[in-house]
């Protein structure tokens, strides 16, 4: 990260990714960058493509214009002009609503260049659009979603997603595998680097001493063995162990059930989950029109809409914006900040 880009008091440049072009995602970009809050808060891009995002505008009716550059640098970052670096792949008339090769190719493109330009300094983070995986794939990208991909483009190890909704925020062991899979691969190693991982986030967002709850794997955390095989006591305890020894304000393993209750009303600042519905459905019951994905242990700030492409409803006009606009607000609370020279 360059200088410029680490130094203190201004408005961070976010890099917005276009997602999947047969999808809603370039429509709620334009319904966002139609808002004047967005710009009070951050200065956006967009990387994608501009005749898609003029074709979006025509279905959202926002009326702005869309200014196509090829390097943020050329950006005017003004409200009623959207500008975007331009890849041309999506060709005009493009259809809404249907699978297409050609657009998880875009949508995989588009993430590659906001991941470079990040990295050159050239931007303070990545928000992004939904993509279609089975789009991405057929385009020969075979990575199960974007935080499993943006791990290859950083050469990350290893990372994990967070949620973030009203009243709770919850970070995953395993995510995008199997339930016996993830199972077999939790063990103490993770689940504390998981845990390290989430808290460093908080601290990093304010939150100087964050409580975290984690789950169990199974009901009522094993009922002292009556349920599973020991996995608590073999998978999770250890590694709580070595948090609590740290300081840290961590308990568990606790019944999951209970514990999303109690992080629900302030309990918590985090939830460690150990699988992926285990998080993702306390998170989408408690408002999946405002929930955040966060990538957690980039090199880049990487926050994402917590929704799909909605094939069902692209090209209508009808999407709601509002988790993208929430996911620049976490791009702009996590990201450094540009000197006022620079804002």
């Amino acid at each position: 990260m360059s200088q410029n880009a680490t130094a203190s008091h201004g408005r961070p440049i976010v890099a917005i990714t276009m997602g999947d072009a047969s999808g809603i995602g370039p429509e709620i970009i334009m319904k966002a960058l139609a808002r004047e809050d967005v710009y009070a808060m951050c200065r956006p891009f967009v990387v994608g493509d501009a005749t898609r995002l003029r074709e979006a505008d025509a279905i959202v009716k926002t009326g702005l214009r869309v200014n196509a550059i090829q390097a943020p640098a050329e950006a005017r970052y003004e409200r009623g002009t959207v500008d975007c670096i331009d890849l041309g792949i999506i060709p005009a008339g493009h259809p809404f609503g249907q699978l297409s090769p050609l657009s998880g190719e875009g949508a995989f493109r588009y993430i590659e260049r906001a991941t470079r330009l990040v990295e050159a300094g050239e931007a303070d983070a990545i928000c992004t659009a939904p993509l279609s995986k089975e789009a991405l794939h057929a385009a020969g990208h075979k990575y199960p979603g974007h935080t499993e991909m943006l791990a290859y483009l950083t050469g990350t190890p290893e990372v994990s997603m967070m949620l973030v909704a009203p009243k709770l925020r919850v970070i995953h062991v395993t995510t995008h595998i199997g339930l016996m899979d993830a199972i077999r691969k939790i063990e103490p190693g993770l689940v504390f680097r998981v845990i390290e991982r989430g808290r460093a986030t908080l601290v990093k967002a304010g939150i100087a001493e964050p409580r975290i709850g984690v789950c169990a794997i199974n009901p009522h955390a094993g009922e002292n063995g009556l349920f599973g095989q020991g996995e608590e006591e073999e998978k999770i305890i250890p590694a709580i162990e070595k948090c609590q020894a740290n300081g840290w304000a961590v308990q568990g393993p606790l019944p999951a059930d209970t514990l999303f209750f109690r992080a629900g009303r302030g309990d918590f600042d985090l939830v460690v989950a150990m699988y992926h519905d285990q998080g993702h459905g306390p998170v989408k019951v408690m408002g999946l029109e405002a929930g955040v994905n966060i990538t957690i242990g980039l090199p880049v700030v990487r926050t994402s809409v917590d929704h799909g492409t909605a094939f069902d409803i692209a090209g209508k006009g009808i999407a709601d914006e509002g988790s993208l606009v929430e996911a620049l607000k976490q791009a702009v609370d996590l990201a450094p900040k540009r000197s006022l020279a620079a804002a």
